[in-house]
Parts: C-alpha cells; structure tokens; sequence
C-alpha cells in the first residue's frame, strides 16, 4: 500500500486505500477522520498541506470506463494521526494505534539508548584526558596531589565559583564516587574539552610549575564556561544525570541477555548447504 514519488523517493499512502485497509466502508465518515487529523496536526503545529495532500486519480469502473476522483496522499505521520482518531471499536484502527504506539515506545527506546551511549564514551573520553593530564602534571612538577589541585581550581571556574565538593553535595553524590559519574553528557564534555586544551598547552609553552599549570587549567575552564553561559547553559545549574555505573551495568546485563532472545534461522534439511 506503501507508494514511493519517483522523483524524490518520498514515501506516501494513499487516503482510498487506507480507508480500506482501516475498516471504513464510506469515503464520507473516512474523510471526518481525516478532518480530525488535520485539526490534530494543525494543533501539533505542522502545516497540514506537508502531511496531507488532495491529489487526483483516474479509477476504472465496473464498465471498463474510467473516471477521475479525489484522494489524498498522506505520510507516515497522517497515517498516524488518522489511526489515533480513528473509531477504536474497528479492529483494524485498534490493531493501527497499537502498531503506531509501539513504534513510538521503541523509537524512544532507541534514543534513549543512544543518549547513554554518548553520556558512556562522554565518561571514557573524560577519564583518559584526566589520566593525560595527572601524568603531564606529575612530569612537570613531581607531586603526586599536583593533579587533584589543579583539577579542583577548574572545576571552581567551570562551575562558576562552587568547589567539586560543593558541587556533590549539590548532586547528592556519594562520598567515595567522582563527580563526574553524575554530571550530565555536555558538562562532562566540557570538561574534557577543557583538559583536552590544557594538556596541549603545558606541552606547547612548556610549564613547569604547578602555579602556571593552574593558571592554564582555570582560564580554559573559564572560557568553556562562557561558551556555555553565553548559550544559557549553567553547568552548576544542571539537575544530576542516572550513576554512569548503573548505566554501565544495565547495558553489560541487556548485552548478556540479547543472544538468549534473538531468533535462530529454520533451514529446512534440504535448504542447507550441501
């Protein structure tokens, strides 16, 4: 039923067709569903004439002759629509808001993994540059606690003057975690980027002393700061994100489970290769 504009590849259905493939048997009562969608998408804030088009068609009649008559080109997004206003006692528009809402749930479902996908690599990428920058630390001035230091002064900057303490107490972190694992995926990213900034520019102007490396480390801070503020966004500000490690060990765990719930191909004995 789906049709494909050969020109542009777009996909659309026809409203005729869907009228009966949605239980409708009089273009009439179809075409106040079809009202109530546009009213739907309108209301969304879409422009309906994008999602619902008149289009002409020619049909051949019962004598062979043909004659031509309205209809309406729809995208995925209509038919949606039309299926949520639909008469949910026809089975076939239950079975279309039933379809329409599982592939919303799954579609959120995607997203929703992707985004802890970034916020995971977001937190590796962190702890790297973090590695990169204790050793450029260590190197340079010799001191073990160098590292922590500096890295508090930036986060004092990043944070428009609340110390990393400040901060957890602010996210309720426990204790024994890093701050970090509790930021959301931009503030983690801008930390990252900051430190990315000071590692090269220890190597570059070559400083040696944990006074200039903190100098370094506060201004770039600060600059990623204001990239954010001047956009609205205060990183203190931020509500805390889901505990990276519970995030880690939901995805470990659904890794573990997805072999146990893939289907195995059937070959029939004589379909396999000899």
């Amino acid at each position: 039923m789906v049709q494909t504009e050969s020109e542009t590849g777009t996909e659309f259905w026809l409203a005729r067709d869907l009228q009966e493939a949605l239980g409708y048997a009089k273009w009439e009562n179809f075409t106040k569903v079809i009202g109530k969608a546009k009213t739907a998408c309108k209301s969304s804030g879409y422009d309906c004439q994008d999602h619902f088009l008149d289009v002409r068609k020619m049909v051949t009649l019962g004598s062979g002759a043909e004659r031509e008559i309205s209809d309406i080109a729809l995208t995925r997004y209509a038919c949606y629509l039309i299926a949520q206003n639909g008469d949910p006692s026809k089975n076939a528009i239950a079975f279309a808001q039933t379809y329409f809402a599982v592939q919303t749930r799954k579609q959120e479902i995607i997203e929703k993994r992707l985004a802890e996908v970034e916020r995971l690599n977001a937190r590796k990428k962190l702890t790297t540059s973090e590695k990169a920058l204790s050793g450029i630390i260590f190197e340079k001035i010799g001191d073990g606690g160098g590292f922590a230091r500096i890295r508090s002064k930036g986060d004092k900057a990043l944070f428009g003057g609340a110390t990393t303490q400040e901060m957890k107490d602010r996210l309720r972190v426990p204790k024994s975690r890093p701050l970090a694992d509790f930021l959301p995926t931009i503030t983690i990213k801008a930390k990252d980027f900051a430190n990315e900034i000071t590692n090269f520019n220890i190597k570059r102007d070559d400083l040696k002393s944990e006074v200039r490396i903190a100098r370094e480390h506060v201004k770039n801070n600060t600059d990623v700061r204001k990239v954010l503020t001047d956009r609205g966004i205060q990183p203190e500000s931020l509500p805390p994100a889901e505990d990276i490690k519970k995030i880690e060990r939901r995805h470990i765990s659904e890794q573990k489970k997805l072999p146990k719930q893939t289907e195995k191909l059937e070959f029939l004995p004589e379909d396999r290769e000899k």
